[in-house]
């Protein structure tokens, strides 16, 4: 027993450099899928409240927090009136410009599995977003349950909301082994020169 456990204890000592390429390829699929998403009205819909309650990102809205909330759509609906809000909003726009931003983070996270330095950018990058949405769990007020007369509602209970915010921890942990890795490869080659 004693030499399967070793065994396993070394087989799994060398799977590091797999599974940074696994994370490498992890945050390439979320955020390319997610980037992905924001193309479309009803993922643009539901990013309104995050941006316009956020002091870093509401200036990009026309129109300021609260009003957003007399316009929101559920998931899946249409109303043309609150559409058109959100097209002078710039709901729509700033929707695309944050997908195209994801996307290409996550292509440079991807390559840093073959460019240390592309990979370098790439994370530093994801560090910096994933803060901005965790920073969401202070400015946005759909993040927890509302008293609505239950018992559970503030902190520490997340909405779906606030639950979709707190995965970018893991992200943001992820993106920091990245970096150290990719830094870590680009002062390998400098050595070498």
């Amino acid at each position: 027993m004693k030499k399967l456990y070793l065994f396993f204890l070394k087989s799994a000592s060398k799977v590091g450099p797999f599974g940074m390429f696994l994370m490498r390829l992890a945050i390439f699929v979320i955020f390319v899928w997610i980037g992905g998403l924001k193309f479309f009205q009803y993922e643009a819909n539901g990013i309104v409240p995050f941006v316009a309650n956020s002091p870093f990102m509401s200036f990009f809205y026309n129109n300021k927090a609260p009003d957003y909330k007399s316009y929101k759509m559920g998931e899946g609906t249409y109303d043309e009136q609150k559409t058109q809000w959100q097209i002078a909003n710039n709901t729509y726009g700033f929707s695309r410009g944050l997908g195209v931003l994801i996307i290409t983070i996550g292509t440079l996270v991807l390559l840093g599995a073959f460019l240390p330095k592309v990979g370098i950018v790439g994370d530093c990058l994801v560090i910096i977003m994933t803060l901005g949405t965790l920073s969401f769990l202070v400015t946005t007020p759909e993040v927890w349950v509302p008293d609505m007369g239950g018992a559970d509602h503030g902190f520490p209970f997340l909405t779906g909301a606030g639950r979709l915010v707190i995965k970018d921890c893991a992200i943001l942990a992820g993106a920091i082994i990245l970096l150290s890795n990719s830094a870590k490869r680009v002062l390998d080659s400098d050595k070498d020169r």
